[in-house]
């Protein structure tokens, strides 16, 4: 379990931010934010307020990273890049969550590590990490600036027939509901979006597609939601081109794999960050997975091979 609460003891009277910084080596920042979170508790009760005193026996709650083995596909010394398999999260959504991929960078590469973009769980493919606090910083202003040119795999159902741009602005919900928060709509209340898609294979045996797509803004949902705009939803979308019943039942975890794939047409979403193409620190990068997402796709759903 990442999240791990243990047991610490302070000789003499102290503030508790200053503690954290000479015993367990957090920036001032770092140890502030803890506490604020509610992370340390005396006698069970949290302290919330940075500048207050400890001394004795108290319990602090942090992450403690843990391996499952996954190396990256690309290191150099300011980032790494990781193949993330499907169903892995990017960070953990609570306390609870037993692993997510912030656990095995910060295990491989410290503390100071951190992940510069999120892709959904259950999308497949490259995700760029910061190795220091000083390169985080500059990837992510990087991807501010849309210096990155992202490319992405999605196998969709229909025949996807000609090279294709959408321009279609995207809205998130606001509502408070679990459903509604999730699902992002054409609105032309929305934010500018726009991807570009190229048809690569047709599998006529599946009135499926395979589909190159290349976001040119970064909304949340953006590739899902325009493919599903353009009547082409994504293979194994439990939201987009779902009925609101399916959609809450997959959000409650009570659709089944075997239900899933007769709804959506696959186990998993098949969606597949493919390559990624940058300049950084006066260098120019083409990294591409080492997945093959054409091989993997039709064992999803319930096919061998491609045809």
């Amino acid at each position: 379990m990442p999240f791990v609460k243990k047991q610490f003891f302070a000789k003499e009277k102290q503030r508790a931010f200053l503690y954290l910084m000479k015993e367990l080596g957090y920036t001032q920042k770092e140890a502030q934010r803890l506490i604020a979170k509610g992370r340390l508790l005396v006698d069970g009760v949290p302290i919330t307020k940075a500048g207050t005193d400890i001394e004795g026996v108290f319990e602090f709650i942090y992450f403690e990273p843990m391996t499952k083995g996954l190396k990256p596909t690309y290191v150099e010394d300011e980032f790494v890049v990781f193949d993330k398999p499907s169903g892995v999260l990017i960070h953990p959504q609570n306390r609870n969550t037993p692993y997510s991929l912030i656990d095995e960078l910060k295990y491989q590469f410290g503390r100071d590590a951190n992940i510069a973009h999120r892709i959904d769980q259950e999308t497949s493919g490259l995700v760029l990490c910061a190795r220091n606090k000083e390169s985080e910083r500059d990837i992510k202003m990087m991807f501010q600036e849309r210096d990155m040119q992202k490319t992405y795999l999605a196998l969709v159902h229909g025949k996807f027939e000609e090279d294709m741009v959408v321009e279609a602005p995207l809205l998130r919900a606001e509502d408070e509901s679990a459903i509604v928060r999730m699902v992002v709509k054409v609105d032309e209340k929305g934010k500018y979006s726009k991807t570009s898609f190229q048809p690569l294979e047709y599998f006529p045996k599946y009135n499926m597609t395979l589909v190159e797509c290349k976001p040119h803004t970064g909304r949340q949902h953006q590739i899902r939601v325009h493919l599903f705009h353009v009547k082409h939803p994504i293979v194994g979308d439990p939201i987009y081109g779902q009925i609101e019943e399916d959609v809450i039942r997959f959000l409650d975890k009570e659709l089944d794999e075997e239900e899933r794939i007769i709804k959506s047409g696959a186990k998993r979403l098949l969606l597949h960050a493919s390559r990624l193409e940058f300049s950084l620190y006066n260098k120019e990068y083409l990294i591409e997975s080492q997945i093959d997402f054409k091989k993997e796709v039709f064992s999803h759903i319930g096919f061998s091979e491609c045809e």
